[in-house]
């Protein structure tokens, strides 16, 4: 390569280096900062894949969120006190939710459950465990038991009573946008505006 050329080359890398080297604050200055990533935007999803008795599970701010879609059946059974009966806290009172999911179902809407999917015992992640399941102690109505520590819930993630776990599972903040369309993360415009997870005893 004759000697000209090769200065050319050089000049030409170093200048790029260069305007790389120049760009990068303000290239940088586009990612979200710290506090806005912990905070953690909205998450929206889809409900119209959800087949009834299915869950599904998304990500919000590094928790799992559960959806469940309930069936009628299963929505009967957690006003019956053969559930009711094996609760902790049936009535919702301690503050685990928002006050528009302070309800039997637990919900914006009884079909669909939401829920933060992180045990209130020691932190770990509960089971999906449909009703007939094998769980220690028979007649289990389905719901979820976390295998860490035997902690069960029912399908409106009431705590049952007598396990570790000393609270419900929490009922993140969420709304519908669309008749099969919810945001996570988000109050209902004109309900609880703040509520947020750090409301609630404990997750």
């Amino acid at each position: 390569m004759p000697r000209r050329d090769f200065l050319l080359l050089v000049a030409g890398a170093l200048g790029g280096a260069g305007l790389v080297s120049a760009l990068w604050p303000f290239v940088d200055s586009l990612e979200p900062a710290a506090d806005t990533i912990a905070a953690g935007a909205p998450v929206d999803v889809d409900l119209a894949p959800v087949k009834p008795g299915q869950q599904i599970i998304v990500k919000w701010r590094g928790r799992p969120i559960f959806i469940v879609r309930r069936t009628p059946d299963e929505l009967k059974m957690l006003q019956n006190a053969a559930d009711t009966s094996l609760l902790r806290d049936p009535n919702s009172q301690e503050l685990q939710q928002p006050t528009y999911a302070r309800n039997w179902y637990r919900s914006v809407n009884p079909e669909y459950l939401v829920l933060v999917g992180i045990c209130t015992h020691l932190g770990c992640i509960p089971e999906f465990k449909p009703k007939g399941a094998d769980i220690a102690g028979g007649n289990w109505p389905g719901g979820y038991f976390c295998p860490c520590h035997g902690s069960k819930y029912d399908l409106a993630g009431r705590v049952f009573a007598g396990v570790p776990a000393p609270y419900n599972l929490p009922v993140p903040p969420y709304h519908f946008t669309a008749k099969d369309k919810i945001r996570i993360g988000e109050n209902p415009p004109d309900k609880d505006a703040d509520y947020s997870l750090s409301d609630v005893e404990q997750i």
